[in-house]
């Protein structure tokens, strides 16, 4: 006779929810090989929305630009401390983006693109926390009829667009940061009244 313990239906859950976050994930190779659009100016989108978001670790900030790379929206939160998980992320930037900007699913191909910038702690290698934020920023993007645009990391090191090798020491996770120009404030949007048309001035005014 033997004796042995068999595996709860907890632990079970608990095996299954890991394996399935793990594959809500991107590896670099993957994000390289997706096509996703080049920035013409990183440095100019960086510096731009550290200037209105002024990030901090454990924050990010997702942000729709128009065909010219001028930002048409923008938002900032804080990540939530819980184990990386691209659904969960995809969740929140869908949730942001849904707050600043109506989608574009009517359209057969998309004409805005969606940016994440993201600062946290640690070198500017990738982690798995990155390939998460690419899986929910690649996901929320098709949800919200928008194009996967750049993932851009922001730490001590500076900042970087992953895919491209593109990066610069200023701004970093721990730069002040620097009032933007009259020449890069977003459009002014004609208040034409009604809580949508309120979303998109406050949106604009970020």
């Amino acid at each position: 006779m033997t004796f042995g313990f068999a595996p709860s239906s907890a632990a079970s859950l608990s095996t299954s929810t890991s394996a399935a976050s793990v594959t809500r994930m991107l590896e670099p190779a993957e994000w390289a090989a997706a096509g996703i659009p080049l920035l013409r100016n990183p440095r100019e989108v960086v510096s731009g929305l550290h200037s209105r978001h002024s990030p901090r670790p454990a924050m990010a900030v997702v942000a729709v630009l128009d065909q010219e790379e001028r930002v048409q929206a923008s938002a900032s939160f804080v990540r939530r401390s819980a184990p990386a998980d691209g659904w969960m992320f995809r969740n929140a930037l869908l949730a942001q983006l849904r707050r600043v900007i109506p989608h574009d699913l009517r359209r057969r191909t998309p004409v805005r693109t969606a940016v994440l910038l993201y600062c946290r702690e640690g070198d500017a290698r990738w982690t798995e926390e990155d390939g998460a934020w690419m899986w929910g920023l690649r996901d929320a993007c098709t949800l919200h009829g928008l194009r996967c645009g750049a993932y851009i990391t922001l730490t001590d090191d500076g900042w970087q667009v992953f895919g491209e090798g593109r990066g610069g020491r200023r701004p970093a996770a721990d730069s002040a940061p620097e009032p933007f120009a009259l020449s890069e404030m977003p459009p002014r949007i004609p208040r034409t009244g009604g809580a949508a048309s309120e979303v998109l001035l406050r949106a604009a005014a970020r």
